[in-house]
């Protein structure tokens, strides 16, 4: 490749992304920018399924131990690092590596992000009272009936998302995403978009393997250390809220590894939703690393 080019590795969890990431990385002699909501955390490894020590040896990753469950990290703060991490590959490469399976991370780093509509303190506290008297699952019932179509791509796992999709459909009687179809920026390098993707019955038997596999690296141990900072925001998602339940006596631990099972397959399916969406991904088996590369060399 003779111009800067970002290739961008998407697709949902438990699909295969971070080795085919790392083979089109090292066929390029190239570095990777995650992007994954959670794995920056430090904090986080075996319930975001961290690359292994040996992967990130291969290759170099950027967004990977990058923060703190402390710090605030949002699709704003990913653009700007990301952005500024491609900067710094393309000192030395044609070629950068972005992987990942959060869609709005992957959006705002090729288009960069929508303007959202003002929404007065009122609104946000109500809704933010309410969610804190009534629960996680109050708040996806008002988000499903109020906007289905967030609701139904969304990351509905993740409170503070939800909140926001409840305050602007609230405030101006419209989807949040309505707001998210702007003007897309322009941006000093092309874009490859490669998505991967595996029959249902395959996917769902690896997701299942791999929450098994994650049990059995010690996830319940990583859970209970993290258990005095279960408020933060960073800790709202599939593999973590499940066994909070657990260890705060709300359900039996094999009711919470199900749970984890269930919902990660439904996170994958809104994954896949988002992706379909994007006329310019191009679809692949997680294993054609001979045909993707053959894709970006032709």
């Amino acid at each position: 490749m003779n111009e800067k080019t970002c290739v961008i590795i998407a697709g949902p969890t438990a699909v295969g992304k971070t080795a085919a990431a790392i083979a089109i990385a090292r066929h390029f002699n190239t570095a990777i920018i995650s992007a994954d909501s959670r794995q920056c955390f430090k904090e986080m490894t075996i319930g975001v399924a961290k690359p292994s020590t040996s992967e990130l040896q291969q290759a170099h990753h950027y967004f990977i131990n990058s923060h703190s469950i402390y710090d605030d990290v949002n699709a704003v703060v990913f653009e700007q690092y990301a952005l500024h991490a491609a900067n710094e590959i393309f000192q030395h490469n044609n070629v950068a590596v972005v992987c990942g399976g959060t869609g709005l991370y992957i959006k705002a780093f090729c288009e960069g992000l929508d303007d959202m509509p003002p929404v007065s303190l009122t609104i946000r506290q109500a809704i933010t009272e309410q969610y804190e008297q009534q629960g996680l699952a109050w708040l996806q019932q008002q988000v499903q009936q109020q906007d289905p179509l967030y609701y139904s791509t969304g990351e509905i796992q993740n409170p503070q998302r939800l909140i926001r999709a409840l305050e602007v459909k609230q405030a101006t009687g419209e989807s949040i995403r309505t707001y998210q179809q702007g003007r897309k920026a322009v941006r000093p390098f092309s874009i490859i978009k490669l998505g991967l993707e595996l029959p249902k019955p395959e996917l769902h038997a690896r997701i299942n393997t791999r929450v098994d596999q994650m049990m059995e690296q010690g996830l319940l141990d990583e859970v209970k250390q993290l258990l005095p900072y279960k408020h933060l925001n960073a800790l709202q998602t599939v593999g973590y809220s499940e066994l909070f339940e657990y260890l705060n006596g709300n359900i039996s631990l094999q009711q919470a590894i199900e749970q984890i099972k269930v919902n990660t397959r439904h996170y994958a399916k809104r994954q896949m939703t988002w992706f379909r969406k994007d006329s310019n991904m191009q679809w692949y088996s997680p294993d054609a690393i001979d045909a993707m590369v053959e894709k970006l060399t032709s």
